[in-house]
């Protein structure tokens, strides 16, 4: 009887972490300031898109920074807010609301939106 109950247990345990392994690519909206991993410390009121649009910058790669926490973009993403980026009619301070999934700390872009 405890062999059924412990194999029973585990079963459980073994689907739990199946569906909570699901789970990490849901789809996310994050809302903030796309910059570069080299910046994402500095000031974002001050920090000019031409600095995130450099070759050093770029090469450290793209994210946004929303609250206070950098999320990397994957190479696609970059690529994305690049053009987002150039797009802007702001030089420093814009806000964009960035959608996608996040796996292990780099987010998959699905769209970026400019909105203030």
């Amino acid at each position: 009887m405890l062999k059924k109950f412990i194999f029973s247990l585990t079963a459980i345990m073994a689907l739990s972490l199946v569906v909570m392994a699901q789970d990490k690519g849901k789809e996310v909206t994050l809302t903030g300031n796309i910059v570069d991993k080299h910046c994402a410390a500095a000031d974002m009121a001050t920090h000019k898109k031409g600095c995130v649009l450099s070759e050093a910058c770029k090469k450290s790669g793209l994210g946004i920074f929303e609250n206070g926490k950098f999320t990397a973009f994957d190479a696609d993403g970059s690529e994305k807010a690049k053009a987002a980026l150039e797009k802007s009619k702001k030089d420093s301070a814009a806000k964009f609301e960035v959608t996608g999934t996040v796996t292990d700390g780099k987010m998959t872009v699905k769209a970026i939106k400019e909105i203030g």
